[in-house]
């Protein structure tokens, strides 16, 4: 029978393993949302730093719903391995910063201890977009998100994010303890101070005396995440214990690339992460914006589309060159509407991303991908389509992935086979349609879901006019067809200046 991981000593001298002795150093950070991508991505970066400085930094992972994590990461005293993989191969790395798992449900006093523990300095999250029920339009809380609405309810006992992190930080005023860094890792436009707003509007409705202290003291500095992480399957765990020659349940796979851009406002302190790769900056937004544009924008639309057309993974896609074709026209027309950013080309950032797709030892899967699309398309596809027709730029691009969206709303494959959108907006999306059948009324209806596309695009004849036109064709024709004759029709310029 094979061991399990549990310690680095266990690990061939092949395998990466931290440099430091975890149990040295004492936990300062509070993670929300300990899934696959923080395990490859802030939790490598903080091992990497206490390798090279050392401090109390170690990560307390906490899940608000699933016991998984924590069942995984718990036996194995935290460690796990991390697999990355290139175009030239593979490599493994042990990974040491994460110092407990534990599950909202199950260890609640310990989270709540965890996160008032003057010890805890950050709090950082990586939820998804949905985990923080941000109303769109007014930017506060959305009474009708199921964590949001318990938590105004019962905000002593609270289930949610901004239920979580007001009440800690209302117990920390309370007690005289500084408050924790709120450090928000999810691809949301300008995350900190959107989080902020979120936590202001929940604490004028259940802690109006700490309000102000949230407000103005705490600190909420912005991010830019970037790093593709498949959802693990058995062949990842199988590849972990061959690499590794143990038995580790929480082994994840990535991608060698990855970056980290952070604002450099930590009052109570932060690891040594600018040694370990990250780049500190004034005003992450620039940056931001061209991740959600250029990456996650173009990563949505080969989803939709990709999926669709019956490629189960990213990897597959980049190997249909009508697909590739769309995929270099929608790189081009986003880095279009980016500002100038100092020392980068958005063109070989376009070929870079083009070469990320394509990495055969990943197995993406656009279903994955496509998931929670209401939350995504706003500020990947609609934002920069709105700044492209204010700019007097081509939309089709734009217009194109959004009909991909669409196509992908009506919750059925061209041969009738049904799927589920995998989408909190579901439900919503499906009685909307019902009976709904031309290209032309699945635009209007679907463009009348509130809060979801802007009243700039909503009267653009011509924007609606080539959003209904794709739709039309991918009904009609097949989506696999409706793709060739789009790319077939793409002007050659556009593609030829990102390839």
């Amino acid at each position: 029978m094979t061991d399990r991981l549990s310690h680095p000593d266990q690990l061939p001298e092949s395998v990466a393993r931290p440099s430091y002795t975890p149990a040295d150093h004492g936990p300062g950070i509070v993670h929300i949302g300990l899934g696959a991508f923080h395990k490859a991505h802030q939790a490598v970066y903080t091992d990497t730093a206490l390798g090279l400085h050392g401090g109390d930094w170690r990560i307390i992972g906490v899940s608000l719903r699933s016991p998984e994590a924590a069942g995984e990461l718990a036996p194995q005293n935290g460690l796990y391995t991390v697999i990355e993989r290139d175009m030239q191969g593979s490599s493994a790395r042990v990974i040491g910063s994460i110092a407990a798992a534990l599950c909202l449900p199950d260890d609640r006093q310990s989270i709540l201890d965890a996160l008032v523990s003057p010890a805890t300095r950050i709090v950082s999250l990586t939820v998804t977009e949905k985990g923080y029920g941000i109303d769109r339009t007014t930017g506060g809380v959305d009474i009708t998100h199921p964590a949001i609405a318990a938590d105004l309810a019962t905000p002593e006992a609270p289930i949610g994010v901004a239920g979580l992190l007001v009440w800690a930080l209302a117990q920390r005023h309370a007690q005289g303890t500084p408050p924790f860094t709120v450090l928000c890792c999810d691809n949301l436009p300008e995350n900190g101070p959107m989080l902020r707003e979120l936590l202001v509007d929940f604490a004028r409705r259940t802690a109006p005396d700490v309000a102000e202290h949230i407000a103005t003291e705490v600190a909420f500095p912005a991010t830019m995440v970037d790093r593709i992480t498949p959802a693990r399957n058995a062949d990842t765990l199988a590849a972990a214990r061959e690499m590794t020659g143990l038995e580790d349940a929480a082994a994840i796979e990535t991608e060698r690339f990855t970056q980290w851009v952070i604002e450099d406002h930590f009052p109570q302190g932060r690891p040594a992460w600018d040694a370990a790769g990250a780049i500190f900056v004034q005003d992450v937004a620039p940056f931001e914006m061209m991740k959600l544009r250029m990456l996650n924008g173009t990563h949505s639309m080969l989803a939709w589309c990709g999926f669709l057309s019956g490629h189960r993974y990213v990897r597959d896609v980049m190997r249909d060159a009508a697909l590739v074709g769309l995929i270099r026209r929608h790189l081009h027309t986003a880095a279009a509407t980016l500002p100038a950013l100092p020392d980068v080309d958005l063109g070989a950032y376009a070929d870079a991303l083009a070469t990320r797709f394509a990495n055969p030892h990943l197995a993406h899967e656009t279903y994955q991908i496509a998931m929670d699309s209401t939350e995504k398309l706003p500020q990947r596809i609609l934002a920069a389509a709105v700044d492209a027709q204010a700019a007097g730029l081509p939309l089709r691009a734009f217009a194109f992935a959004t009909a991909g969206w669409m196509r992908y709303a009506l919750a059925r494959h061209d041969n009738g086979d049904e799927y589920g959108l995998r989408d909190p907006r579901e439900a919503e999306i499906a009685a909307a349609l019902s009976g709904v059948e031309s290209a032309a009324e699945i635009v209007k209806t679907l463009s009348a879901l509130p809060g979801l596309f802007p009243e700039t695009l909503r009267q653009d004849a011509q924007w609606q006019s080539e959003v209904t036109e794709v739709l039309d064709a991918m009904i009609a024709l097949g989506v696999k067809e409706a793709i060739r004759r789009e790319a077939s029709a793409s002007p050659g310029p556009e593609v030829a200046q990102v390839s």
